[in-house]
This record gives structure tokens, C-alpha cells and sequence, in this order.
């Protein structure tokens, strides 16, 4: 399992096999609305051009896994939502335009808004769109390639920590803010780690500045060595400081916003199995 998905979402390609009520062309190719139920036993309704599944249907894979939304020559291109037999889902919270494919011109025209449906590009997460984990995590914000891309707010359902910031290849990368319930951090991330100058900003008022540098036996601020918890709980009340005066050398520890997998898995864990 992986950020990349599985195989096992794979919809089958047609060519004309399986049984199939519908439209036709001229040339006796699935053209236009039609039902079809494939050799795997998928299902698929909706619309075709020449052929192949364009414009607006529905695909129901054999082990549950569902998707309502756009094609283009038999990929998931524009916008859709996926529902995943784990009980996870993929879609977007604002309402988008939609396209529409003509079986007359052999293009896409806007139809409208349609809610809640996130972005493909040629059966790939792509764009904006938002993810419900089946452990109630949510992330929301761009994909490319299947990836967490760009800027994205991830949600931790168990503390009510969030990561907002940026995002590269499905790692907390860039600049960004770990919000706490009464503390935040603002600062630099590779790989998902803190590094470089930064700061906590506490509810009470005051602040405290530093800078993280990594080091073979842990995290290094200002010439004093933190270590970090392996599978610290971004926001738990374990380790996290409570009203001080800011004063001596003793430096607070981060507590870093775990990465999706090791959320779900543990440390060295992967992501729930998606698309």
C-alpha cells in the first residue's frame, strides 16, 4: 500500500468485451449512454465516445471501490470523487465546473458545477482535492501524480494538530505552521523535520526563537542537543510546555507533525491504500 495506490483500481479496458446495453455509432462502438458490465465483474454506466469511456459516469470496481465522475479515452481526467472499500474518499469541498463530452464535436463543453468532486489528470490525483483517512485524518489541498503536492493543510482527527504549509512528493517540505492547541510552531520542514531558524508562538503571549539543525544523534538548537521522541503525538499533552518565563538555555522540543504514514502505521509505516 502506498501514496501511488494499487493495481487493484485498475479499471479494465473494454475493447468491446463484456456485455453492454446501450448506444452505438455508425461504426458499432459503444457511442454515446450505455451500462456495461466487464469480464472482472466492474460495472460502468455512463457516457462513451468512439468506443471508450468520455464524459460523465460511474465505475464500480468488484471489491467495492467506487468513482463518479469524468473520463477521457477510458482514464479518470477532470473532476471525480473515489470511495475506497477501507471507507476513505477523495474529493473536493468546493464546488467546481465540470466538463461535459460532445459525441458530436469529440469535445468537452462545461456542463455547470458539480460539489464535491476533486481533480484527476489521466487516472491520477491531480490539482485540488481532499482526502478522508480511514483513521478520520483529512488532507486538503494539491496533488500531482497521486502525490501530496504543493500547498495542503493536514489534519490529525486524534489531537486537532494541523501542518499547514508546503508539500513535496507526499513530504512535509517548505515553509509552514504545526498548530497546536495552545502553541504553534513557524518554520522551515524537509523530509517532514524542522530545519533552520524558526520559532513557537504561544497562546499566552510570548515566543521563543532558534534554530534546528539535524545531526546524527538528533536535532541540534543553538548548540543544545534536542532528541525527539521517535512517534511523538503531534499536540499531545505529553512534552508539551506549559506557561514559562523564557529564560536560559534550556530549549523546548518540537513536537513534529508525524507523517501520514507513521500516523496509521508507525514509524516506517505507508499510507492507507488509495488510488
Amino acid at each position: 500500500m502506498s501514496d501511488l495506490g494499487s493495481e487493484e483500481f485498475e479499471e479494465e479496458a473494454e475493447n468491446d468485451l463484456g456485455e453492454y446495453e446501450g448506444e452505438r455509432n455508425a461504426a458499432g462502438e459503444r457511442h454515446g449512454h450505455g451500462r456495461a458490465r466487464l469480464p472482472n465483474g466492474d460495472t460502468y454506466e455512463g457516457e462513451y465516445a468512439n468506443g471508450l469511456r468520455n464524459g460523465r459516469g460511474t465505475y464500480r470496481f468488484k471489491n467495492g471501490a467506487r468513482y463518479i465522475g469524468e473520463f477521457f479515452e477510458n482514464k479518470k481526467h477532470g473532476q471525480g470523487i473515489f470511495m475506497y472499500p477501507d471507507g476513505s474518499k477523495y474529493e473536493d469541498l468546493s464546488p467546481s465546473p465540470y466538463t461535459k463530452w460532445n459525441t458530436v464535436s469529440r469535445t468537452t463543453v462545461r456542463c455547470g458545477r458539480t460539489s464535491g468532486a476533486g481533480e484527476w489528470v489521466a487516472d491520477q490525483r491531480h490539482g485540488n482535492g481532499i482526502y478522508y483517512y480511514v483513521n478520520g485524518d483529512t488532507y486538503t489541498g494539491e496533488w500531482l501524480s497521486h502525490y501530496r503536492h504543493g500547498q495542503g493543510t493536514y489534519l490529525y482527527a486524534e489531537t486537532g494538530s494541523k501542518y499547514v504549509g508546503g508539500w513535496v512528493n507526499g513530504q512535509q517540505e517548505g515553509a509552514a505552521e504545526l498548530i497546536h492547541l495552545k502553541h504553534r510552531y513557524q518554520g522551515k520542514f524537509v523530509n517532514g523535520n524542522p530545519i533552520g531558524r524558526g520559532k513557537y508562538v504561544f497562546d499566552i503571549g510570548c515566543e521563543q526563537h532558534g534554530e534546528y539543525t539535524h545531526l546524527d544523534q538528533g536535532i541540534e538548537e543553538a548548540g543544545a542537543a534536542i532528541h525527539l521522541p521517535k512517534e511523538a503525538d503531534a499536540g499531545s499533552n505529553k512534552g508539551t510546555p506549559g506557561p514559562m518565563v523564557l529564560e536560559g538555555p534550556e530549549l523546548l522540543p518540537l513536537l513534529p507533525a508525524r507523517s501520514a504514514e507513521e500516523q496509521v502505521f508507525g514509524a516506517g509505516g505507508q499510507m492507507p491504500l488509495q488510488l
